[in-house]
């Protein structure tokens, strides 16, 4: 899936490609891995938006530890 791609290349150091691929599907998955991803960027306020955006609390999680949360959860919708 898009999102599960989007961590894959956020694990190979590609903060570009992952949001990229996060972006490519407006769907709960995306939006909440698009929302990971600007909280390891440091745009707090722009996280906050995308974890509404998908109805979920902000992490406060380590973002290692977030990262995967999210994989683990993607993995077992596949």
């Amino acid at each position: 899936s898009p999102a599960l791609q989007a961590l894959w290349w956020d694990a190979k150091g590609d903060w570009d490609k992952a949001h990229e691929r996060a972006q490519m599907r407006d769907d709960m998955a995306g939006m909440r891995v698009h929302a990971y991803l600007h909280r390891k960027e440091g745009d707090q306020s722009n996280a906050e938006y995308w974890y509404r955006r998908c109805g979920a609390a902000p992490s406060t999680l380590t973002l290692d530890e977030e990262w995967q949360e999210l994989v683990w959860e993607l993995l077992r919708q596949s």
